[in-house]
């Protein structure tokens, strides 16, 4: 080998010729994925109702006529990231032989999750939802891993209740390590930046007072990095820049209901009005599965709509990432990329049933994206 090469080597990271240099891999924050966030490049708009209650999840039994019906509804923002824990306790709750017929009421994350561990727990299932996905609510989630997302009120808390929250958190976390890699990547890693505005805002404020229970995940999440930007030139002086759990919802529901049917599930489709109705199907024990559907079916005034726009670009392969910037929150996922405008403070939907969706809001979101990228130089 020639001097030239081993000077060659020497430069490179982790030879001993670099050893007396740094390099920080998360430091680059100067130059940021691009995405073209142009209104003209919206292909849908779509609005979700987060089923909140306030002192989280339902997770009881109760019994209508001689069935057995197990609650797993109201899961806030967080239905995605806790679904395999949550289906895990409810089954739990269910199934006590092998070869027993369940009923899952509800097609969406939480209704489609449950029956699969319903499945691996020995159950024959059957699935019964008015709508089949894509059509559910769950399938216009932003798609991110936020396991503590409006589930619940700070004030309502209870020791039992953070205690299964924390068991429902990390049994999913492990649950999506096992997805990666998968075909069509329906769980994978991306890059979030969290860019502070060097124009600053006062911090939205919290006038319902949502729980904040992350840090009883710090060791197994990644933390990141924040990073300040010494360059006058850019909208944003600092970036929290982290790696960041997504779930691309579309090809991930396909691999739900594959395996779903693989194990032998049915899915009837039929509109329940009210419990009673359960007692002329032939399961003995049922798991209530119905999201923001249990307020009309099973008359739980508890439950809170927090409506929820996403405003969709056109996906973009090459730039897979997520962003916040100036309250504005980006998922640019295989299926399409996430633009949703958070709103004035974090109140922002709270108790409305509208599912109508708002151009001019879904405008601003991408407006504001898009003035993020001017400022960096871009035309996009």
């Amino acid at each position: 080998m020639t001097a030239a090469s081993l000077a060659g080597l020497s430069a490179l990271p982790g030879c001993a010729g670099a050893r007396s240099r740094r390099y920080d891999l998360d430091a680059d924050v100067r130059h940021i994925p691009v995405i073209r966030a142009r209104t003209d490049r919206i292909d849908r708009i779509t609005v979700c109702l987060r089923p909140f209650r306030a002192s989280g999840p339902r997770l009881g039994v109760e019994q209508v006529g001689r069935k057995s019906v197990v609650h797993n509804y109201g899961h806030g923002g967080s239905g995605w990231s806790l679904s395999w824990g949550t289906a895990q306790l409810a089954v739990e709750r269910a199934v006590t032989a092998s070869g027993q017929k369940v009923g899952v009421i509800g097609c969406g994350a939480i209704g489609l999750t449950t029956a699969i561990v319903a499945q691996q727990a020995g159950a024959q299932v059957t699935i019964y939802a008015r709508e089949m996905p894509p059509f559910v609510r769950s399938a216009r989630a932003s798609g991110s891993w936020t396991p503590a997302s409006r589930i619940a009120k700070t004030s309502d808390l209870t020791p039992e209740f953070t205690a299964r929250w924390e068991r429902m958190a990390r049994y999913s976390f492990s649950c999506y390590q096992n997805l990666q890699g998968l075909p069509g990547n329906p769980v994978e890693w991306d890059t979030f930046y969290g860019l502070q505005a060097r124009a600053r805002r006062p911090v939205p404020p919290d006038p319902i007072g949502f729980a904040e229970m992350n840090d009883r995940l710090r060791d197994i999440e990644p933390q990141g990095n924040t990073i300040p930007v010494h360059d006058g030139r850019l909208p944003y002086d600092e970036v929290r820049k982290q790696p960041n759990l997504i779930f691309n919802v579309t090809t991930y529901t396909d691999y739900l209901m594959r395996q779903f049917f693989e194990r032998g599930g049915k899915i009837r489709t039929m509109t329940l009005h009210h419990p009673s109705e359960l007692t002329a199907l032939p399961e003995p024990v049922f798991i209530n599965c119905t999201g923001y559907g249990a307020r009309a079916l099973w008359n739980d005034q508890s439950i809170i709509p927090i409506r929820g726009q996403i405003a969709w670009l056109i996906p973009q392969p090459e730039a897979l990432f997520s962003m916040e910037y100036d309250n504005v929150y980006v998922v640019s996922r295989r299926d399409g990329i996430v633009v949703q405008w958070q709103g004035e403070d974090m109140g922002h939907g709270y108790n409305r049933t509208d599912e109508t969706p708002d151009l001019d809001e879904a405008h601003k979101g991408v407006s504001i994206i898009n003035g993020l990228y001017k400022g960096m130089g871009y035309n996009v």
